[in-house]
């Protein structure tokens, strides 16, 4: 299918949108899923199958972002800050080397995954200050 040029222009906008909307639910989710994992630290009774889950579909927001942004850059030949970039394969990264520390420090997993999540949130935070 090729698109034309309004066609084209409306296309690349819509991306542009889901990149903008995505990046606040990436940072959202992440947030939210460290601190459910920090509080979980101390709280047993938060220890759920679902906080897994969540943290999950928190990180694979991230992996959207980067593709987005890939297809953008690369698809439609617009120009994205060096740091912007950088954060975002910083993030994609620490998802895994997080994943890759589960099993070594199982007994402080819910802390590693907390504030990992928090360091997700803020490297999402950073790559929206470099790009403003």
């Amino acid at each position: 299918m090729v698109l034309r040029g309004g066609d084209r222009r409306e296309a690349s906008l819509i991306l542009l949108d889901l990149h903008v909307v995505g990046a606040w639910i990436a940072i959202v989710a992440n947030a939210l899923a460290g601190l459910w994992a920090l509080v979980a630290h101390w709280r047993p009774r938060l220890r759920t199958r679902s906080l897994w889950w969540f943290t999950v579909a928190a990180e694979v927001a991230i992996f959207a972002q980067v593709g987005l942004g890939v297809a953008m850059v690369a698809g439609e030949d617009r120009q994205a800050e060096q740091f912007h970039m950088f954060y975002g394969f910083v993030a994609l990264a620490s998802v895994g080397i997080l994943y890759s520390y589960r099993q070594q420090l199982e007994r402080w997993r819910y802390l590693l995954y907390g504030f990992g999540g928090l360091f997700l949130m803020g490297l999402g935070l950073r790559a929206i200050a470099v790009r403003a």
